[in-house]
């Protein structure tokens, strides 16, 4: 019996302690994760080179807008989003955020056809659904493992994006021309991916919704967000991906604008998608040994170095460069703080939480994508690494403080 029991338990349990049953489902989710990056990124090497195609001279600057209106999408879904999870489920939520990327992305591709730059935008917003769809996939990992394996989980699934780093950018590369209009067959494929997701989807099993995560106690969403430890976790994320969107959105048009082929932008995104995901598959080990306050100053200090970079030099090295370490300083930084949030509220607050955060972080990528077209062509990449690079002191001035008071937290 005592044998039996051994195996038994051994089956239980698989990769660092998870239940096979957790990884199964984390594994699928990341799959998700991976295919619906890849259509993220194949938008952000691709949008604003297509605009180029369709628009006039003087409107260049507004060429990432398509981009920023995503954005804008996830800021005004994730709220929508997340509470029609809380009371229909994550799968019913997930695959609804599908069917949106597949009407945003045939939004994009007859928008181009049309020559018509508003088609294009509004497949932009519609896109943004499913990107606040899949910022919550690290939401749902959380609930699919155990608690003591929360940071692990997130960064499961957010390694699914090393497919993205190479699925997004391959298509990026070779789809543009395959027929006229140039970039029509991009957007075509974003709509296949999507389609794959929703059936991928189908086969996860996701906990079903409870009464406790309705019903149970809740506090009023001003006092959630007003804890410090809410705070620092939420204005980390913001500045991540702020500076991430920033830096990423701006390239593609920089290498152009410095004299480079265009063919360079898709390598350059692989390179920096390589290291926003590759450190996932350890960042909640790291986090688990070295403490997650101690992971986002590392994550900081990264992104300042890209910065540095990224201001000596404009060869393709120095482009790869400074958009790898910005990729690997956002994982740590991210990761951080999506994990430091999941420690900030109660079951039945999670929707209002999450959605609350991710409005704040998408509001802030909204900003930063749209400015980041207008400074390049205003002010030029070294003003625009400049700005990035206030942000990243911003962080580090926000965790620093709260690490002085609250010393038994850091």
């Amino acid at each position: 019996m005592d044998g039996i029991t051994k195996v038994e338990e051994a089956q239980k349990t698989s990769v660092g302690g998870m239940p096979r049953r957790s990884l199964r489902n984390i594994s699928l989710l990341a799959i998700c994760q991976a295919l619906t990056q890849s259509c993220n990124t194949l938008m952000f090497a691709s949008s604003a080179l297509a605009v180029l195609t369709i628009v006039s001279p003087d409107m260049r600057m507004w060429a990432n807008l398509p981009v920023t209106l995503q954005h804008l999408g996830v800021m005004l879904s994730v709220f929508p989003a997340s509470m029609l999870m809380m009371r229909r489920g994550r799968k019913f939520g997930f695959r609804t955020g599908s069917a949106m990327g597949m009407i945003g992305a045939s939004c994009a591709a007859i928008g181009l056809g049309m020559g018509s730059f508003l088609v294009m935008c509004l497949g932009g917003l519609f896109l943004g659904y499913a990107v606040a769809n899949m910022q919550l996939y690290r939401f749902a990992a959380v609930e699919l493992a155990p608690g003591h394996l929360r940071a692990q989980a997130i960064s499961y699934v957010t390694a699914g994006g090393i497919i993205a780093g190479i699925v997004g950018p391959a298509l990026a590369r070779f789809t543009p021309s395959l027929w006229v209009p140039m970039f029509q067959a991009s957007f075509s494929a974003v709509i296949l991916i999507h389609a794959i997701v929703f059936v991928v989807l189908g086969f996860i099993e996701f906990p079903p919704v409870k009464a406790e995560d309705t019903t149970g106690p809740q506090r009023p969403l001003f006092q959630i967000v007003t804890q410090p430890a809410y705070m620092v976790a939420c204005s980390g994320a913001m500045i991540a991906f702020g500076v991430m969107s920033f830096v990423m959105a701006a390239s593609p048009l920089a290498i152009v604008q410095c004299g480079l082929k265009a063919t360079e932008a898709p390598v350059t995104i692989f390179v920096h998608v390589m290291g926003m995901f590759v450190p996932a598959f350890f960042t909640g080990s790291l986090i688990g040994r070295f403490g997650v306050f101690n992971m986002m100053m590392v994550g900081i200090a990264l992104l300042v170095l890209g910065v540095i970079v990224a201001l000596t030099g404009l060869t393709e090295w120095h482009f790869r460069a400074a958009l790898g370490l910005n990729g690997v300083g956002w994982n740590f930084l991210f990761v951080g703080a999506t994990t430091l949030l999941t420690t900030t509220y109660r079951p039945a607050e999670r929707g209002k939480a999450q959605a609350f955060n991710d409005f704040m972080v998408f509001g802030t990528t909204a900003t930063a994508s749209l400015m980041a077209s207008v400074v390049l062509e205003v002010q030029g990449w070294a003003m625009l690494n400049y700005f990035a690079l206030a942000l990243v002191l911003i962080a580090f001035t926000v965790i620093g403080v709260f690490r002085l008071r609250h010393p038994s937290r850091a």
